[in-house]
């Protein structure tokens, strides 16, 4: 009963994982529900055109249309999470969200909760889960970034959620990035900046990149990236599904390879046509050519609308489709969908009749060798951040140190210099479930020269 809810304080984190351990036995033994290691989650976004949406987003929130889309005998089958990113959103803030419960619950049949909205002008992102899953969801947290005109304008930005649902850490970045052909530069730089600013997960984890601190990060929008082509070639192109040679002029595919962005991110793979720049009304044209009162400007078609993910190392997710609509044209760009089957991890049980035996887990290392991209000549030491830590652990300083390259920095320690980590649950199962995060910091000032 939501009314009685309190708040407990351990005197440490051993004495927190052990009371969730026991109630999680408790929880085990007294249900016949099993807790899932498998989860569906639906990702979509939409530039939705500063105009008010159609009646039915049926072929959106069922991954219906062209590319790589859900089968009719699965389309109907309720994803656990649905998570729904518009720019250009004209909508008030509640109408949206009861308007996509309403629609999934013509299609569904279940009513759907909010876990969250959170939204920067027409920017918004809403969170929709299975109410059974209502209360594996925990830690929710929900921030926005500007990166408009002197990164003061809300026109451009990102708004981002985090939760976790179990064990498992989820965060959702959408963003609507810098608009123009010219613009690839911006785009990277706001980029970075969503990076930088954007406060969301564990605050423990606050000195990591934000594509770090998740066990599986989902980052969609409209990313506006455009092509590099001729635009009667790009559409001679399309008449002829030649997606492949479009793809390699995709401006975003050509700054990832320059590891500018999205450093390890996945794409599912694309065989659907460009989602912009249609004319409003139906999807059979690209309207390239726009008038503006300081004359024509050509908005060449282009995949401006994408959806990536980042996940930790060894971790089960596999994205079942990736597609646009071609039945909702009241925009000048279509929806864009992805589904994936995500592995989740529960709270962790050691098996029934382990005796106090059996051996106990801590983590020892060899040694460790890092090389940064500095100038700097100073020692630094290294931080160990994971769950399954009672806090952060710290190496002593680097006893050797070299500068084969210039502009790089080559650190090592051995054994004696690096501490061994004792996990809250010194158990070899629980462990092969978890993550640590490393970060580089100078002795001196503390500031960290990179994480992994």
């Amino acid at each position: 009963q939501k009314s009685l809810s309190r708040d407990f304080i351990f005197p440490s984190a051993r004495k927190r994982e052990a009371f969730c351990q026991l109630l999680q036995l408790m929880k085990i033994q007294h249900s016949n529900l099993d807790e899932p290691d498998l989860i569906s989650v639906y990702v979509g976004t939409w530039n939705m055109g500063s105009t008010p949406p159609p009646r039915s987003l049926a072929s959106w929130l069922t991954s219906r249309g062209l590319g790589r889309t859900q089968d009719e005998t699965t389309a109907c089958i309720p994803h656990d999470i649905y998570v729904i990113g518009t720019q250009e959103n004209s909508l008030g803030d509640r109408e949206w969200v009861e308007f996509l419960r309403a629609s999934l619950k013509t299609l569904m049949a279940i009513d759907y909760r909010v876990v969250a909205l959170q939204c920067l002008w027409s920017i918004k992102i809403v969170v929709l889960v299975k109410p059974e899953h209502e209360r594996r969801i925990s830690h929710v947290h929900t921030s926005s970034v500007k990166t408009g005109i002197a990164n003061t304008l809300g026109n451009k930005g990102a708004v981002g959620v985090s939760f976790l649902f179990n064990g498992t850490s989820f965060g959702f970045v959408n963003c609507h990035l810098a608009s123009g052909s010219e613009k690839t530069h911006r785009r990277n730089q706001n980029y970075s900046d969503i990076l930088r600013s954007l406060v969301l997960g564990d605050k423990r984890l606050g000195a990591f990149d934000l594509t770090l601190r998740f066990t599986h990060l989902f980052w969609f929008g409209d990313l506006n990236y455009r092509l590099d082509m001729d635009v009667q070639d790009i559409l001679a192109h399309i008449t002829k599904k030649e997606f492949e040679a479009l793809l390699a002029v995709d401006q975003l595919n050509l700054e990832r390879e320059k590891n500018k962005v999205f450093l390890r991110f996945s794409e599912g793979d694309i065989s659907f046509p460009p989602t912009y720049r249609y004319e409003r009304g139906s999807r059979d044209s690209y309207m390239w050519q726009k008038f503006k009162p300081t004359g024509m400007r050509i908005n060449v078609p282009s995949w401006c609308d994408r959806i990536l993910w980042k996940s930790h190392p060894e971790t089960h997710v596999v994205c079942n489709s990736y597609g646009c609509t071609n039945d909702i044209v009241t925009s000048d760009h279509s929806p864009v969908f992805a589904t994936f089957e995500v592995g989740v991890t529960s709270q962790f049980v050691p098996k029934k009749g382990k005796g106090l035996g059996s051996p106990l887990a801590c983590i020892e290392w060899e040694s460790i060798e890092v090389i940064v991209k500095t100038a700097s000549r100073s020692k630094c030491y290294i931080e160990f951040h994971s769950y399954c830590l009672e806090e952060a652990q710290r190496s002593g300083e680097n006893p050797s140190q070299s500068c084969d390259i210039p502009g790089f920095l080559k650190l090592g320690w051995s054994a004696k210099h690096l501490p061994v980590l004792n996990p809250i649950l010194p158990d070899l199962e629980y462990l092969g479930d978890q993550h640590l995060l490393l970060s580089i910091k100078g002795v001196e000032s503390c500031e960290s020269y990179g994480a992994c």
